[in-house]
């Protein structure tokens, strides 16, 4: 009889086991299914619309002078908003960097960034752009228009700055800006119940100054906000101790300054800031420019910030320090800002601006332990992405101040720290139409 009893007991531990086995296998099967469901989303297809969006030239633009660096009409890229979406407007500004002289800009207008001769036909609608709503979840259906940029100084020149040669330059960004204004209004923008405003690097730029005659464009019980991406450029010497960036700047508008910590702060409709501290940009072109590096130390640096030696690291911490310091008085007037400690430039035009590969801020890397207890819903739901930062600003108007870590303690940046994937994700997304948004 014991030896039944021993034998019922083994074979009743036998069947515990196996249960407590397969238990244990499909928890840690839902585990995998849910941690799955935290890095990956799936769009609503029935949501999409095609993002490539074809090209349309501003037709009453001859009648204001409104003309591209080569005399060619201006030009933007129109998609319908749907559903819930079709009374709110984005407008994006297309970046490019800029021309300072009569040689750059004679080049500039045999481009697409200065001539409607050049552009193509149709582009891709990326990132904040984006009809899909597991890349865009907050801005997918709505009317979007992006500006193109052909005036090579961010929307901002004027009849009066051009040169007095028979070169045939026209400087006409200021009415570029109006004439497409007047052209989206009638398209529907005069009815918007919500707007925003945004740009990507001299897109950014331009974003800034025209944010407040953006506002004073619709109606006054919309609700009206701007993001600058990548465009608050900073006024510091480069590594030779040189101001390359102010005589740049000089030479391209002598009477208007166009470096944000000098007017942000007196912008009156709210803005948001989306920037790195580390700027790829800025790094190559403001702090280690290749005319001040003399000996070509900062050559690997400038291009990877993985490949900067620790006296050059430190130069770069300065920098992060001077841009903080420089927005100082835009975070007392409680402005909202995504500072982040990738090297990368424009981050709402790619897919990091939404998805798996995104930086976050305040991010928590999983333990074993947060993945035990807390089903990883403690992973997924720590840290934010810009987009997830934007929305929280623009839509609970709360005040949304997330600022990065110092270098190298974002893990999430990981992805983006080489020059060839920083070209991918600022560029590679408009590939098919090669939209310039540097």
């Amino acid at each position: 009889m014991s030896s039944c009893f021993h034998s019922s007991l083994i074979n009743h531990r036998t069947a515990w086991w196996r249960q407590w086995n397969w238990g244990v296998a499909v928890f840690f099967i839902l585990l995998l299914l849910l941690g799955f469901s935290c890095f990956s989303t799936s769009p609503d297809k029935t949501a999409l619309v095609s993002d490539m969006v074809p090209l349309t030239l501003l037709r009453n633009a001859t009648l204001t002078g409104a003309f591209c660096l080569d005399g060619s009409l201006p030009g933007y890229h129109f998609q319908k908003g749907f559903g819930s979406g079709s009374g709110h407007w984005l407008l994006h500004l297309q970046g490019g960097a800029w021309c300072n002289t009569i040689a750059s800009c004679s080049d500039r207008k045999t481009t697409s960034l200065g001539s409607s001769k050049y552009m193509e036909q149709e582009v891709l609608f990326p990132g904040i752009l984006s009809s899909d709503p597991s890349q865009n979840p907050d801005f997918f259906s709505w009317n979007k228009v992006v500006i193109r940029y052909c005036d090579g100084a961010s929307f901002a020149g004027h009849p009066e700055s051009e040169f007095n040669n028979s070169t045939k330059l026209f400087f006409r960004g200021q009415l570029i800006w109006k004439a497409a204004i007047d052209e989206i209004l009638s398209l529907g923008l005069s009815n918007a119940r919500q707007a925003f405003l945004t740009g990507c690097s001299a897109g950014g730029l331009a974003a800034l100054i025209h944010c407040d005659d953006f506002r004073d464009f619709l109606p006054k019980d919309a609700k009206v906000k701007c993001l600058s991406d990548a465009g608050f450029f900073l006024n510091e010497k480069d590594i030779a101790g040189n101001h390359t960036i102010q005589s740049y700047y000089h030479d391209l508008v002598q009477f208007q300054c166009f470096f944000p910590q000098e007017f942000t702060s007196s912008i009156k409709t709210p803005v948001f800031l989306v920037n790195s501290a580390y700027d790829s940009w800025q790094i190559q072109n403001i702090l280690a420019p290749v005319s001040s590096d003399f000996s070509g130390e900062w050559f690997k640096c400038r291009l990877n910030i993985r490949s900067c030696s620790p006296s050059q690291i430190g130069i770069l911490q300065d920098f992060r320090k001077s841009l903080l310091k420089a927005l100082n008085g835009f975070l007392q007037l409680n402005g909202g800002v995504f500072i982040n400690s990738c090297f990368i430039h424009c981050q709402s035009l790619a897919e990091i601006w939404h998805g798996p590969a995104s930086p976050k801020i305040n991010n928590k890397v999983c333990s074993l332990h947060d993945v035990l207890i807390y089903m990883l819903l403690y992973c997924c739901f720590s840290g934010q992405t810009v987009a997830e930062s934007v929305g929280e600003w623009y839509f609970n108007d709360k005040t949304v101040q997330q600022i990065d870590c110092p270098y190298p303690c974002n893990p999430t940046c990981n992805s983006m720290e080489s020059p060839g994937l920083n070209i991918q994700l600022v560029n590679g997304l408009f590939k098919a139409s090669s939209l310039n948004v540097t």
